[in-house]
């Protein structure tokens, strides 16, 4: 591809990313409580609620992440494998569908770590979170003054702006319809996978951070009580 239609992929790649995370933002959510069935029959994890999450084996949960991150990067793979015959007329469909499964798989690392989304800070900590696997660092200043329906877009603004210049860069061999099947199966799976092993990184340290400060509760000694300690 000549270096001077670029300019014009990177735009309409921006544009398609921006448009396909404000959809998947208003229509694409994993539903807490079907999942949490899923934990409990998939995986067998001994919980009733997130919150035991905190006091399940880690090494656990990091396998299950691992697994749920596959999972999307296989879907991924197969939509891409389909619309990328077409080479760049289904770059934009596809990209959609692409954000579709990537803000999925956000969502399903955020649970599996014990964090829900139902409260307007939540769902701002989970876009912070797609932001963070996007490679884009969010201030936590812009955080604090930005209402909800403020914050998301312009997250997802700078997502795209970010994103779109990666997507660039690797997507470019898709204007050849013959190779563009395998190219946007492979694509789409390492796309996936890059974004999800961020996200993971992300919600794991968080995780981490409130398990550290829960694990050790310090013993209250009521004077004239006597000691529980044997």
């Amino acid at each position: 591809m000549s270096e001077s239609k670029l300019p014009w992929l990177k735009s309409r790649v921006e544009e398609a990313l921006r448009r396909g995370f404000t959809q998947a933002y208003e229509t694409v959510k994993v539903d807490p409580i079907r999942f949490l069935l899923q934990l409990q029959a998939g995986y067998a994890l001994p919980i009733t609620t997130y919150r035991g999450l905190y006091s399940v084996d880690l090494c656990q949960l990091d396998d299950v992440a691992t697994d749920v991150t596959h999972a999307s990067m296989k879907i991924a793979a197969v939509e891409g494998a389909g619309l990328g015959l077409g080479g760049l007329i289904t770059l934009v469909p596809d990209l959609s569908i692409l954000a579709g499964v990537t803000l999925r798989l956000v969502q399903k690392l955020s649970l599996v770590y014990g964090f829900e989304y139902n409260t307007d800070s939540e769902v701002a900590e989970l876009w912070v979170a797609a932001a963070s696997a996007a490679g884009v660092d969010i201030s936590r200043e812009l955080l604090e003054k930005e209402v909800v329906n403020r914050f998301v877009p312009r997250v997802i603004q700078r997502i795209a702006v970010k994103a779109s210049t990666e997507v660039v860069e690797k997507w470019a061999g898709r204007v050849i319809p013959i190779a563009s099947s395998v190219i946007g199966a492979g694509l789409n799976y390492y796309f996936v996978r890059a974004w999800g092993e961020r996200a993971h990184s992300h919600f794991r340290e968080k995780h981490l951070a409130i398990r550290e400060r829960t694990e050790v509760e310090p013993q209250i000694i009521v004077p004239g009580q006597p000691s529980l300690n044997p």
